[in-house]
Parts: C-alpha cells; structure tokens; sequence
C-alpha cells in the first residue's frame, strides 16, 4: 500500500508536469495538444526517477537488515560454541571439593589396579608357558599385536614363550642379537575405505625371527623386550624401515600413509628419541604420510617428558593415531590440538549397546564429533561382512580387520632394494599377496 509520503510525491510530480505543461502552451505559444504531451512525457520520467531512487533504497535497506542478521547469528553460534565447550568442561573436570575427597580413594583403587595387573600378569606367564608347548599351533583368530601386552614382571627374569628359563642378561643378549641382525621383521596390514574398500593406509606390524626361523608375535617378545630395556632400540630400527616403506609408497602412490607404534618408553630415552627425531627430521617431507601410533591407555598416561617428545615431532608436521581405545571418554579438541588425526575403535565397541548406554556420547555421533576437528575414525578387528554393513550406519570412513586382509611380511628389497616394491600386500588383491608371502 502507498503510504501519504508517496501520495505526496506523487501530487508534486503531477504539479510540476501540470506548471511545464501550461508554461509551455501560454509562454512558449505551443498548442494545448503539444504542451499535454511534453507534460505527460515529463511526468513519467520523474515517475521513472522515483521507482529507481525508491528501489535502491529498498536494496540498501535489505542489505543492511541481512548483514545484522547474518551478524546476530555469527554470535549465537560462537556464543553456542563456547556454551558447550564450557558445559563439556564442567561436565568432565570434577569439582575441587569432590577431588578432594575421591583422591583418596583413587590411590586406594590405583594400588589395587596394580595389584590386579600383577595377578594378570601371572596368569598370562602361566598361560604362555602352556602355549610354548605347542608352539607349532596355528595363528590365533586374532592379531596379537591388536591386544594391550601385559606388564613385565618388576622382578625376577621374564619366562614367557621361546625365553622360559633364561635370564634377563640371556634374553636382553637374544633380543639385542635379533636387533643387530635385522630380524625384527615388518608385517603389513591394510586399512581401506569404507565401503569402496580401497587401500588408503598400512599398519605396521613387528614380529621377530629367531636362529631357527621361528616367528615370533609383538605380543610375546615386546614384553621381555620392554623388561630388558630395549623397546626403544626396537623403536628406532622400526621407524628407519618404515620411513624406507614409505618412501617407496610415495614414489608409487602419495595418498598411501603408514601407521607405526612407538612405545613411551621410547618417548622418554634421550638418546635413541634424539635419533629418531633428527632422523625423522630430516625426512619430514614425508610427515604426512607416517603416523605415530600409541594405545589409549598409554597416551592418558603420558607424562610430561613423553608430551614434550610428541609435541617436537608434532612441530615438524607428524601426526598421531591412538588405537585400542577403551571408552568414549574422549576430548576431540584437546585431542586434535595435540596432533591426533585418527582414532582406531574396534568395530566391537563400537556396536556394543551396554558400551553405548554407559558413555556420554553415542558412538553413532563419534564420527561426525571427531570430524569437526579434523579427527579420522577408523574400525578395526572386522572380521565378518555384517559387521561392515552395521557400521555403515556410523559413518565411518575407514575399516582393518582380517576380513580385508591378513598381515604380510615385508620382503628385504622393499627396505633395502632399488625397485619400488610390488610386494606390498593390498587388500583382496590374491595374486600380490601371494607374491609378498
């Protein structure tokens, strides 16, 4: 509707065209024909005129009303942000007086923990001196290297596998040769995408050889290896392989990355962390490419030193995976700004409803939560096709497990040879994987 200003304007514009009009048919002697035609061509263009002026007016007017809300709501979602991160801190950090009072207690239940992992322990010793007789007996269903290895004893020489009834000086001397003599070996399992099921990452898996061509697993030599002392020497020899494997991945397909675990330990040896680093250093070019790999109960127990060694290789453009994750108690953030940019979650867990009733996030909502900060899901021990179609529910990107492929040996010239190696196993794919065996 045409408010009184329009009419207004509107009376004024058809006065002036009226005033030209008689101006011009008694001043200028025009006929009264040719005087109401120049006043009525004069009307329309100041007609004309005001259409214009009142549309870019009416622009300027939108604009400027779009650009307030465009800012109000630029607010609320950052005030939203900020809510909560402010709600999720006060939902994670306890209150003073109630530490207080349970710090007490988790002392009590952290000497208790030991104490269980001791009996644990124990009963795994036992366990393993069982299996050491039939020790010819097929691969277990599972990787070894997918379970947490159990604590070495805090005394008396370890007595688990091949290594019953030595000492310490015995296996250290066993361990070290095997170091020395390039028989900790390199296996290679596959993680493909979801549900393309293309090879986008390898896992780097340790296994050691004896005199005797005997295999053994990480999860029966780390532990002896970690009593010993030599975890970090295992670490540094690893890590020059797969920066070897790497190399020769980039040069055949730069979208192929390597995970490989570290152990703490390693993170908190001066000398063998600074030739890991200086060597990692000066092969940076391929830090996106290598990722650095620690379980989830060994990274929240990370202390000081061991954070200041992640964060120098973080600095120089390495990335971190946490696997065997436990619980969705997880600070995507907190994780992110600290270099994490994967988290491998058994497909188990991930599927478990008493998992999922028990934890503060739904693990349906964990993949886009770690998306928002740069974080990968990846779900590994699949070992069945349901499993794969359960998880495509959860939008998760990336799969390992046996039924992709089983872990392959490296072969030497792939670490020491000229050629690119074709013998790096890819998933379903029978015929190279033949050929690695």
């Amino acid at each position: 509707m045409f408010g009184y200003g329009s009419l207004f304007v509107a009376a004024c514009m058809t006065l002036i065209a009226a005033s030209v009009g008689a101006v011009l048919h008694y001043a200028a002697q025009m006929t009264e024909v040719e005087a109401s035609l120049i006043a009525l061509a004069l009307l329309f263009a100041l007609i004309t005129l005001e259409v214009s002026a009142a549309r870019r007016r009416d622009r300027a007017d939108f604009s400027d009303r779009f650009e307030g809300l465009a800012r109000a709501a630029t607010d609320i979602a950052r005030e939203v942000g900020e809510l909560r991160h402010r709600i999720i801190a006060i939902e994670m950090a306890p209150a003073p007086d109630t530490r207080a009072t349970t710090d007490p207690l988790a002392k009590e239940i952290a000497a208790l923990a030991e104490l269980i992992e001791d009996v644990a322990h124990s009963v795994a010793v036992h366990d393993a001196m069982l299996a050491s007789r039939a020790y010819g007996a097929p691969a277990p269903a599972v990787p070894a290297e997918s379970m947490e290895p159990p604590p070495p004893p805090r005394s008396a020489p370890a007595a688990n596998g091949p290594f019953g009834g030595k000492t310490d000086q015995d296996i250290k001397a066993l361990v070290s040769d095997a170091i020395e003599s390039g028989r900790i070996e390199l296996y290679l399992q596959p993680v493909v995408t979801l549900p393309q099921r293309k090879v986008r990452f390898y896992e780097a898996l340790s296994r050691m050889r004896l005199v005797g061509d005997t295999m053994i697993d990480a999860a029966r030599f780390i532990p002896v290896a970690r009593a010993v002392g030599l975890l970090p020497r295992i670490d540094e020899r690893l890590v020059h392989n797969c920066v070897q494997i790497v190399r020769r991945l980039a040069a055949k397909n730069r979208e192929i990355g390597l995970f490989l675990n570290i152990a703490p330990e390693t993170l908190v040896d001066r000398e063998t962390f600074g030739e890991i680093l200086g060597y990692l250093d000066a092969n940076r070019a391929l830090a996106p490419s290598l990722m650095l790999e620690l379980p989830q109960r060994a990274y929240r127990a990370l202390g000081a030193a061991e954070q200041t060694s992640l964060s120098l290789l973080a600095e120089r453009g390495f990335r971190f995976s946490l696997d065997r994750i436990e619980d969705f108690r997880i600070d995507a953030r907190g994780l992110a700004e600290r270099g994490v940019r994967f988290l491998k979650v058994p497909a188990e867990l991930l599927l478990n409803s008493e998992q999922q009733d028990a934890s503060h996030i739904h693990p349906a909502d964990l993949s886009d939560l770690l998306g928002r900060y740069g974080i990968d899901l990846v779900a590994d021990h699949i070992e069945s096709e349901n499993v794969v179609v359960d998880l495509l529910d959860f939008e998760v990107r990336y799969g390992q497990g046996f039924l992709f492929a089983q872990p392959r040996p490296v072969r030497a010239e792939v670490l020491y040879g000229d050629r690119v190696p074709s013998e790096i196993p890819a998933a379903n794919t029978p015929a190279r994987a033949a050929r690695s065996a």
